[in-house]
């Protein structure tokens, strides 16, 4: 299959689970999981700094893994598992790990915000209890000019110590409705 736009363009079908809903899609062989994210489903919480891997912002969760978006390609993301930030909060109610970075004032611009959070939630995903240490080396992939990331591993360690079983969960089952989203 080609694309419309681009007869040359090769497109691959993919069926991805983002945010606990099925995405049917043909997206193009080249296209960056970030891009895909936010130019055809609209996640645009999913930010993009450098595009070459070394910052972070762009971090993902695929299948409870911490992925950094602009490095991996949507057709690979064909029969897995996909979280964004959007995922986090519950209807109009911050989570608890984005509640201990409000609290802890973990955050100033913002631009970061959702690598660490994501990050975090992915090293909860291996039913580990790091410790402030470990905290830190595992959000020095995700680069940030405004926090001195105290207040950030602050808030991680914070969120695990008052969740040892829930930062775990996944509470995203896939949606199989058939009006799953068409990317």
């Amino acid at each position: 299959m080609t694309s419309v736009e681009n007869p040359s363009e090769v497109l691959v079908e993919t069926v991805t689970t983002v945010n606990g809903r099925v995405v049917r899609a043909s997206v193009p062989a080249r296209l960056h999981v970030a891009d895909f994210l936010r130019q055809h489903l609209g996640l645009t919480g999913t930010h993009l700094g450098c595009e070459q891997g070394a910052c972070g912002m762009c971090t993902v969760i695929v299948d409870g893994e911490a992925v950094k978006s602009c490095l991996m390609l949507a057709c690979q993301l064909d029969g897995r598992n996909v979280r964004t930030v959007e995922s986090l909060a519950e209807g109009d109610e911050l989570n608890a790990l984005q509640q201990a970075f409000k609290e802890e004032h973990a955050l100033q611009c913002g631009f970061c915000s959702p690598g660490f959070l994501m990050t975090a939630t992915a090293l909860a995903h291996q039913g580990r209890r790091p410790g402030r240490d470990e905290i830190r080396e595992e959000i020095a992939g995700v680069l940030c000019r405004c926090t001195g990331y105290d207040n950030v591993v602050t808030a991680i360690e914070r969120w695990f110590a008052e969740n040892p079983q829930g930062a775990s969960e996944d509470p995203l089952p896939a949606v199989t409705d058939p009006t799953a989203t068409q990317g």
